[in-house]
């Protein structure tokens, strides 16, 4: 009775693990044409002082 309750249980997340993979790989190629604004870089220029010492 035990043992089948386990194995009930490990099957369970088993699945659930795999159908969140598939999510993640869903969002991941659809995402972009769906939600195009979460997937685009910034659009902002950054600029930032450089100090180069050149020691001898």
């Amino acid at each position: 009775m035990l043992r089948r309750l386990i194995w009930a249980l490990v099957k369970a997340a088993l699945i659930l693990a795999v159908l969140a993979v598939l999510g993640v790989l869903a969002y991941a190629y659809v995402g972009p044409m769906l939600f195009p604004d979460d997937f685009a870089a910034p659009a902002t220029e950054v600029v930032k002082p450089v100090t180069l010492e050149i020691g001898q």
